[in-house]
């Protein structure tokens, strides 16, 4: 380490505590006056995940941290390997989005036993141990996939026959796609008309999205509802049923969870039915919580993000001013 005169340690001293935003300290951050974050992010499967990386790195910049960044490609094994590197690299604070809920003890422990904080951005893991982590920021991936049925309980409360619903779940294994589908399920329960009659994952992409809708038109010609646990999914959904020649949001109704800009164009354009809100604007809220974990403040275990839910005439009033 370069030697430094007192008084410059000393004002580096004053910047570290100015930027965490209270009194403590981190050992790895001593004589720096910035955070160092290591974040590792799922990948870029979707308009969502797009907007939620540039959220990220975005309020990293305003909040004067220094972030490193890795893309998982939707790998676990890829997530594991950059929270190891940053392990090694020494980061003050490590943030990831995990790909699949399950496998993460182990890398975990690692972080704990070099005194690396560790925030869960987005999505949940399932350790028993709820100390290898500081805290979780993100939806209520069961509430959202509440929300969904709720909205298909109330529209298809006049109906005399059967409908059925195609699901088009996210990734397999992963926090949202479980949490949705076991949101949605119990909320259609209160209709006993309301029958998922398919049920296969599209990995949260567009291009999954359409396969997997195309293969559901092929094996079931009775299709009612779509519920895809995201705006891409169902934006891949409509194009394989304008391909069959069915008309999305008409012939087929479609529900799906996110709320970017092309779900809302397309919910404004009457192709989608409903959309329940996932923001991805969770960047300020983790460089906030990152400052006080690296301040040695007391964070909540949970940190929920505030959302709604949007018809097709809401989508028009608020579709020019949708930040992604």
């Amino acid at each position: 380490m370069f030697k430094k005169s007192l008084i410059a340690v000393a004002a580096a001293s004053m910047l570290t505590l100015t930027a965490c935003g209270g009194t403590g300290s981190a050992a790895g951050n001593a004589g720096s006056d910035k955070i160092t974050m290591g974040f590792a992010q799922v990948g870029a499967e979707s308009g969502w995940r797009t907007a939620n990386t540039k959220s990220v790195q975005e309020s990293a910049k305003k909040a004067g941290i220094d972030l490193k960044f890795s893309d998982a490609q939707q790998k676990q094994e890829n997530q594991i390997k950059a929270i190891r590197s940053y392990i090694q690299q020494k980061v003050d604070v490590i943030a990831f989005s995990p790909v699949v809920e399950s496998g993460w003890d182990t890398v975990l422990k690692e972080a704990k036993t070099a005194k690396i904080p560790v925030i869960l951005t987005d999505r949940a893991v399932d350790s028993s141990d709820k100390t290898l982590y500081k805290t979780f920021l993100g939806s209520d991936f069961v509430e959202e996939g509440k929300k969904a049925g709720a909205w298909l309980v109330e529209d298809s409360k006049a109906a005399s026959d059967t409908v059925n619903i195609v699901e088009i779940q996210g990734t397999t294994g992963s926090a949202p796609a479980n949490d949705r589908k076991e949101g949605f399920e119990e909320a259609i329960k209160a209709n006993p008309k309301l029958k998922i009659i398919a049920s296969q994952s599209g990995d949260f992409t567009r291009s999954g999205g359409k396969q997997v809708m195309e293969a559901f038109l092929k094996n079931n010609p009775d299709i009612d509802v779509v519920f895809a646990h995201n705006d891409d999914e169902g934006l891949g959904a409509i194009e394989a049923i304008e391909a069959a020649g069915k008309v999305p949001g008409k012939d087929i109704k479609i529900v799906t969870i996110d709320a970017v800009k092309d779900g809302m164009t397309a919910l404004s354009n009457g192709k989608i039915n409903y959309i329940v809100e996932c923001s991805p604007m969770l960047g300020d809220q983790l460089m906030d919580l990152a400052k006080k974990v690296i301040a040695g403040e007391t964070v909540p275990e949970r940190v929920v993000t505030e959302e709604t839910t949007f018809t097709q005439e809401q989508a028009k009033q608020v579709l020019a001013s949708r930040p992604y």
